[in-house]
Formats: C-alpha cells, structure tokens, sequence
C-alpha cells in the first residue's frame, strides 16, 4: 500500500508561459512505448459539452460499465479495525464511510517492489471482478520542494520506473491518473523552462507507456478550477500527451466544489477537442476552504467533508467517472498542530471529514 499522498500546492498566482512552452508544443511527447491505439479510444470526441450544472443524459463516459475495486487492506481499513476492536462504535461508523469505498491507490517511490504490488493489484481486482485506480507521482522535482518533494532522481530513471509500472499491468483493467500537479507547475513558474521542457517530453512518454497496455485508461492531470485558467492549461496539457490519453483529471487532492470542477472541465473540454474527465470528489462534500494567506485553505483545511461517492455513472457526457484519488483521511502535510507528514494517516482528520463530532 503506497504511503505516499498528494498534497496541493499553494495558491499560485497567474503568470505569462514562457516561450520554452510554444517550442515544447513542437516538440509532442517522445515515442516511448509507441502505441497510440485506435481513434475510437482517443481524447477527442466531438461532442456536445454539458453546462456546469450537468445533465439528465445517460452516461456515455469511456468507464461506463467499469465497476471500482475496493482494496480490503490500507491505513482507512487498519484504522477500522482499531475502532471495532476497541469497542468505539461511533467512531468506526464513520471511518467505514471511508474504508469500505473505492479509493485510488499511489505509486510514488521505488520501494517494496512497486511493479509487484501494482501487478498483484490488478490481479486482486480482476479476480474480484473489479477495475483499480492508481496514482503515479514520480516525476523528478515532484511537488518542487513542496511538503510531497521527492520523484525519480532523473529521466532515464523515470522513464524506467513508469516502463516497468505499465508492464505490470498487462492483461489487466486499469484506471490511471498520471502525475498530480506536474503540468500545473510547469505552467505557473516554479519549474526553469529546461525542466519544465523535460517534463513535458517525460510526460508525454509515460502516456505512450500506460496507452500502450489494452485495457488501461490513461487521464493525465489538470489541476483545479482555481489554479490555472484554461486557456493557459489546454496547451499544457497537449505540450503534454493530452491528445493520445484518454483524457484529464480534476481537483486531486482538493476541495472544489463538484459543479465548478465541471463547468472548468467543460471549458478545457472546448479548447482540447471534446476531451473528457474525471473529479476527484474525496473531499469536496463541503465545497473549499475559505480563500487564506499560506498553506491553511489547501493543506489539512478544517470543516471539508467527504463529496461524492467514487462512480462511473455521473450522468455528464464529458465525465467519466467521479473518484476517491486522494484517499480521505490520510494527511496533506505537517502544516498543522498535530499532523502528520503528507500521506500518514490522520485520525482526527478522517472522523471530521466523515463527519463525526469528534
């Protein structure tokens, strides 16, 4: 079980793309694992976008009919168990609204064999009958210096580990969300225009590399409603592989309201060719924090509430499933009297955002 969990970034404050963006949008992503399947399957779809407050239509998303595993073990399980064992029956009513839902699991680090556990994943998962997200966040400079700082040491590195990853999940169903947060700071500066060149090129590759494994559905990173306008995100992502994925995901890891993060999706969606998404609604129950200076509106923010239940019958033409890609409970960062660092379990947390008194 991956320890590792995304974190959000700061409030970022817009900045003009840097020409090095224009010349990586030559460049498209590197031919690695060159598959790009059938047109049938690509970003594009042409079709009628919905407005911000959905529709009645039946669902036509690329994960319709894709039922979502339910991993029996992890820290919202462990934490179950606890409670049941200590008699706390109020308490583990409301971690269960967390431990018994689907939730994606990461793959941030090379430790404790990360192609085996990802290859038992989707065997566990297939034999239930069932699909499993994963999250891979290791790109080099992840989270630039922020509280989940780390990723593979270089692009030989990354290329290999992602290259070993996708393999694992041959002859199996699977649902990727590539690299939380990696165009969104390529775009907003934090990266020097060398890197962030490089960061397209390895994006682009671990695309090729997922899209090459029939059954696996590739979503690539979008950020938030909040982070990066869309006019400046579409050509991020498209710099990034966009086109040869399945699609993009919203709000990972954050608290925007679900209406917003489809009206945003529906404006990237017009820019990048009918493409299609998915949200991530872990945490969004309560819509976000209220805007503040520092790291309190993103990291661990207080009185959020569980959104959505994971689902692939959103009855949005453009989003394709509604998912639990931050797993709830487990902390933002040390930003907080008493949290633990990004990805350990919170306890306090996890019972307020599943609404216990406490």
């Amino acid at each position: 079980m991956a320890r590792h969990a995304l974190v959000r970034p700061r409030d970022r404050r817009p900045l003009l793309v840097a020409a090095a963006l224009c010349a990586v949008l030559l460049l498209g992503a590197a031919a690695w694992f060159v598959a790009k399947g059938d047109a049938t399957n690509r970003a594009g779809t042409g079709g009628a976008t919905p407005d911000a407050r959905g529709s009645d239509a039946a669902p036509t998303g690329r994960l319709a009919g894709w039922p979502l595993f339910v991993e029996r073990t992890g820290l919202a399980v462990d934490h179950l168990r606890d409670l049941e064992a200590a008699g706390r029956t109020g308490e583990a009513a409301a971690i269960r609204r967390i431990a018994e839902q689907p939730t994606a699991t990461w793959f941030a680090d090379e430790a404790s064999g990360y192609a085996d556990r990802a290859r038992r994943l989707v065997r566990e998962a297939g034999a239930a009958g069932q699909v499993p997200v994963l999250s891979v966040y290791y790109l080099p400079q992840r989270d630039c210096s922020g509280h989940s700082a780390g990723g593979a040491r270089d692009a030989a590195a990354y290329r290999r580990w992602v290259g070993a990853l996708a393999a694992a999940l041959a002859g199996h169903r699977a649902i990727v969300v590539l690299e939380p947060d990696a165009g969104e700071q390529a775009v907003d500066g934090c990266l020097p225009a060398a890197a962030a060149a490089e960061r397209y090129r390895l994006l682009g590759a671990a695309v090729d590399a997922f899209r090459a494994v029939p059954g696996v559905r590739v979503y690539l990173d979008a950020g938030n409603p909040t982070w990066v306008e869309a006019g400046r995100m579409a050509p991020a992502l498209r710099a990034a592989g966009l086109d040869r994925a399945h699609g993009f995901a919203l709000n990972v890891a954050n608290f925007e309201s679900t209406p917003d993060n489809i009206a945003y999706g529906t404006a990237l969606s017009g820019l990048l060719g009918g493409a299609h998404f998915v949200v991530d609604t872990s945490r969004n129950g309560n819509g976000p924090a209220r805007m503040s200076a520092g790291d309190r509106h993103w990291c661990n923010p207080p009185g959020r509430a569980l959104g959505t239940p994971p689902t692939v019958e959103t009855g949005h033409p453009l989003v394709d499933a509604y998912l639990w890609i931050k797993r709830p409970g487990e902390s933002d960062g040390a930003c907080t009297a008493g949290a633990p660092p990004a990805g350990r379990w919170f306890p306090r947390y996890a019972l307020e955002l599943a609404g216990h008194p406490g």
